[in-house]
């Protein structure tokens, strides 16, 4: 990190999503709706580098996408907003489970 907490310009930012899916959500619609934001909507936007999607044992899933900057993956939550993919996710989590965190690289 630069300096007062900055990320670098050789740094990725990630960003780290973790939810459970609504009760009468399986894991196929889930996964094909996760596929559809991948496709459709993630890797349409600028500053994306990957991201990948993981389940825990206890049925917690995970999202992690990297991002070159911080700017980036702002810019793509505000688009994300209106993007009939990211609506039928949404619609499949359980938001009171939702959380989501930033890391920045330290290289």
């Amino acid at each position: 990190m630069g300096e007062q907490g900055r990320v670098t310009s050789a740094s990725v930012l990630i960003e780290v999503t973790t939810f459970r899916l609504e009760a009468d959500t399986g894991d196929d619609a889930f996964l094909d709706a996760d596929r559809r934001v991948q496709e459709e909507f993630a890797y349409a936007q600028p500053g994306i580098v990957r991201r990948t999607t993981a389940r825990g044992p206890d049925g917690t899933w995970l999202v992690s996408t990297f991002w070159g900057s911080v700017e980036d993956a702002e810019a793509a939550v505000a688009r994300s907003t209106d993007h009939p993919a990211v609506a039928s996710f949404a619609a499949l989590v359980e938001n009171a489970s939702l959380r989501t965190e930033r890391f920045s690289t330290l290289d």
